[in-house]
């Protein structure tokens, strides 16, 4: 436990020692601000029965921030270790296999977290900054942030997956985002062909936008939970045995 603790505060540190990660974390409250001021100038000119919570997550500027976070947050969780030769030494050090994938994974989720304490923040500063309600329930917005943190989860370890299959940078974030792109337009596929094909359920069921369509209007179901969990679980054990093959290969 001390030496996965070691690694997490190592790894998380790193987010915070380079500039990237704090552009990344100002490219997050610009975009999450984007998605929100857009969303108030459509309550403005139209009148709209969702919540302001519902309609902030479901524009474009969120979709595209959202998505194009991962690899910025992952790509250089094993990449970089493999490009400057600092792997080896990690490998021979005494610790886990398990310890590292997973302290590296638990380092990118915190901060994939922390990227969202100002998106919440400017939903709770409505009403102290107008003086009038805000125009969202704690439903919409506790099942907005609950599917958005099992979303990151499972895509954060898809980039995790991602980065310890090369020591490119460039090429482990194209990966990811190609996979999370993928991901994405197949929860279109019951929008484009209906409910109507023996296959449909599976798709309705890995669908992110309908995920996040039902959670934004405070419907909290297990199955979510059940997919980004179980899911990200694999893909994490697929990372273990690649870099355990690749630790004992070198």
């Amino acid at each position: 436990m001390r030496e996965f603790i070691i690694l997490y505060r190592k790894e998380l540190k790193g987010y915070f020692t380079s500039p990237f990660g704090w552009v990344v974390l100002a490219f997050a409250s610009v975009m999450s601000g984007l998605s929100l001021s857009t969303a108030m100038k459509g309550f403005t000119d139209n009148a709209i029965a969702d919540t302001l919570v519902y309609a902030a997550f479901h524009t474009p500027h969120f979709w595209f921030s959202f998505l194009f976070l991962f690899p910025l947050i992952t790509m250089k969780l094993f990449s970089e270790e493999e490009r400057l030769g600092t792997i080896e030494t990690l490998f021979t050090a005494p610790v886990t296999t398990g310890q590292v994938v997973l302290s590296k994974y638990a380092a990118a989720v915190t901060f994939y977290i922390l990227l969202w304490v100002p998106s919440l923040f400017q939903f709770l500063a409505f009403d102290w900054i107008t003086s009038i309600p805000a125009p969202y329930d704690q439903g919409s917005l506790i099942g907005s942030y609950s599917i958005i943190f099992l979303m990151g989860l499972y895509f954060t370890a898809i980039g995790c997956l991602a980065s310890s299959l090369t020591s490119s940078q460039i090429i482990a974030g194209i990966v990811t985002i190609g996979i999370l792109l993928l991901h994405y337009f197949l929860g279109y596929v019951t929008f484009i062909w209906g409910n109507d094909f023996a296959a449909a359920g599976v798709f309705y069921q890995i669908s992110s936008q309908l995920h996040l369509d039902e959670f934004s209007r405070g419907v909290i179901s297990s199955p979510p939970f059940v997919y980004y969990l179980s899911m990200t679980a694999f893909v994490l054990f697929i990372t273990h045995h690649h870099v355990d093959h690749r630790r004992w290969k070198k």
